[in-house]
């Protein structure tokens, strides 16, 4: 039976697949000829990694990014609604997750297409998993807001949730920024709040550290320009 397939790739380019994803996987992708996809290059990078006989210029690619009109996205389900399977493919980690894919997914749910998620890493959960925070009670914010006040408002909102509800607060930061982001939190928030920075995950330069905010205020760090996951609990 056709399926939306939905592949996750891994968080780090150079890390080796059998680290992220299962030969299963693999199997899959063999036989699927029309994918959507965040980036094609990176795309076709994957596949290529994935299996280096995969025949890429016989394969349809396409675009679902953060530019996608919403009412361009039904028509990329064409080929599954003729009965041939199609695969979602984001730039690193779980597609639909934090990720343009969902639109598409949202899609083929309400179309009673079926949809087909696959095992892979997801850097929301490995930090997650990694951190020693509340895994019963979490929230993922995805990216702060910018400007203030909003954003200080944003970061009270959290402190709220993890003293009333003890639920770990997740969000993300633009890599550039992510040492402002540490010395921001050192200053806005409680000193005993915990913080964990997970940073490369699955990469060589992989660290994932839990301290107070006290420690970090006095910690020497440099996250810049890699991608990290922050949390937050209390």
């Amino acid at each position: 039976m056709a399926a939306l397939y939905l592949f996750p790739v891994p968080l780090d380019n150079n890390a080796p697949l059998e680290r992220s994803l299962p030969a299963y996987n693999t199997e899959i992708l063999r036989e699927i000829k029309h994918f959507i996809v965040e980036n094609v290059r990176s795309a076709r990078r994957f596949l290529k990694k994935c299996d280096r006989s995969i025949d890429i210029d016989s394969l349809e690619f396409t675009v679902l990014d953060e530019h996608t009109a919403p009412a361009d996205v039904p028509a990329m389900l064409r080929p599954l609604e003729e009965g041939h399977s199609m695969g979602v493919i984001s730039e690193a980690g779980c597609p639909a997750v934090a990720d343009p894919g969902a639109d598409v997914v949202a899609v083929a749910q309400s179309r009673g297409l079926r949809v087909v998620p696959l095992v892979g890493p997801s850097s929301i959960l490995m930090a997650l998993m990694a951190s020693g925070f509340n895994g019963q009670s979490f929230a993922f914010n995805g990216y702060l807001p910018i400007h203030q006040p909003q954003r200080g408002a944003k970061l009270k909102e959290m402190e709220r949730r993890i003293l009333r509800e003890r639920q770990t607060q997740i969000f993300i930061e633009t890599p550039y920024r992510n040492n402002r982001l540490i010395a921001e939190l050192v200053s806005a928030l409680p000193p005993s709040m915990k913080l964990c920075v997970a940073s490369g995950i699955t990469g060589e330069a992989e660290r994932i550290v839990t301290l107070p905010l006290s420690r970090w205020g006095k910690e020497k760090y440099d996250f810049d320009k890699i991608p990290t996951i922050f949390l937050l609990f209390g």
